[in-house]
């Protein structure tokens, strides 16, 4: 199975890996969102940077998932 049809296995099988992919796809928008000012307050810059962090996180859970399943284990 190649990647993308694991992904979209996973999507629609395992929930821990949409609630990743929903937060990571959300905090995507809101950074999109931020950038769009062409001065930020240092709220803003603070909370880019926040969202960045969190987004990280978001994709390490799906590729963690991921891993596992592509080597058979049940996450």
């Amino acid at each position: 199975m190649d990647r993308d049809s694991l992904i979209e296995r996973l999507a629609a099988e395992n929930d821990e890996f949409r609630r990743l992919r929903t937060e990571h796809h959300s905090y995507d928008r809101e950074i999109e969102t931020l950038q769009q000012h062409s001065l930020l307050s240092a709220e803003q810059a603070w909370r880019i940077s926040e969202l960045k962090k969190l987004k990280l996180m978001a994709k390490d859970g799906m590729e963690s998932i991921i891993r596992h399943a592509s080597h058979g284990v049940t996450a």
